[in-house]
């Protein structure tokens, strides 16, 4: 259950702007990827607000396609399986699966497939040893990889360049990378990057001084907040006034937070957004970025408009 006291703004003119900053830095064409409802911005409201700036849009399954194509009106690659997916469910919503065995190939042909080819992931991907197979039972036109490293891009140009196929590799963590580029890119995390700021306030203020909590943490001071780990709050940064602090410990439903000598009652809590990053976050938490962003855009109600 999404806290009532606890406010998820995401900011979607910032997401265009990160789009149009990826258009410059690219020759290519820009395939959004918008899966797990554009990282928990809202993968609706995304198309709306830079689909004219990308050829296209990237989710997981043909229920996200299905959800996204009114919106969209752009191609859509579906990443995962689609194994129990028939291609007119496909060709109805533009959408073009990823595939990476012969016989999805040969059965999807009609929905014209892309190949993704395993240069590392090992993970839905289509062995080196296999790819001239697939190619041909697909009759395919378009290749990609799930990229890591520069080597990664390299093995899918060395293997399948200058053959008149697209192709794309750079995620977000390759975009710097000019030899990663290729035909297109793919960003989630460079689109959404800073655009997501979640705040909630103190209800309750202690002077400290004595063991408190479940861990019994000290603190000269703390205040208690209505979020937990329910929400999927953990230890790590916050800010309180503007000022950086610590979240003590983490409750079902509620947490602890360090407050200095000027915060009261009421004061806002931010646990995402202005100074702090999901960069900070993750770091604190131990997970990625996306994780962090797909945790924190969920927690509470969201806003298009600022507080």
């Amino acid at each position: 259950m999404q806290p009532r006291h606890l406010r998820v703004f995401v900011d979607l003119d910032r997401v265009r702007t990160n789009a149009l900053s990826i258009s410059r830095l690219v020759n290519g064409d820009i395939i959004a990827v918008v899966k797990t409802d554009a990282y928990g911005l809202g993968a609706r409201r995304v198309a709306k607000t830079i689909g004219d700036l990308v050829a296209g849009f990237c989710v997981f399954s043909l229920d996200e396609a299905a959800a996204l194509w009114k919106i969209a009106q752009k191609p859509i690659l579906v990443l995962g399986p689609t194994a129990d997916v028939e291609p007119d469910e496909l060709t109805a919503l533009h959408a073009r699966p990823a595939v990476w065995t012969l016989s999805e190939a040969d059965r999807l042909k009609s929905a014209r497939p892309i190949l993704c080819m395993d240069t590392g992931m090992r993970r839905f991907a289509c062995p080196a040893e296999n790819v001239e197979a697939v190619l041909k039972a697909g009759d395919i036109d378009e290749a990609f990889t799930h990229a890591t490293k520069l080597e990664h891009a390299k093995m899918l140009a060395s293997a399948l360049g200058g053959r008149g196929l697209r192709l794309h590799a750079a995620a977000s963590a390759l975009l710097n990378e000019p030899d990663c580029r290729l035909d297109a890119v793919r960003p989630g995390m460079a689109l959404y990057r800073g655009a997501v700021r979640v705040a909630t306030r103190l209800v309750e203020v202690r002077n400290g001084g004595c063991t408190t909590g479940y861990t019994g943490f000290i603190a000269e001071r703390f205040g208690i907040i209505l979020c937990g780990y329910s929400q999927g709050l953990r230890r790590g940064p916050c800010l309180v006034g503007g000022v950086r602090r610590s979240i003590l410990e983490v409750g079902m439903q509620s947490a602890f937070v360090e407050i200095g000598p000027g915060d009261n009652l009421g004061d806002e809590v931010v646990l995402l957004g202005d100074s702090l990053r999901e960069l900070d976050v993750a770091e604190a938490w131990g997970a990625s970025e996306q994780q962090v962003l797909l945790v924190m855009a969920n927690m509470g109600p969201r806003t298009n408009e600022a507080s």
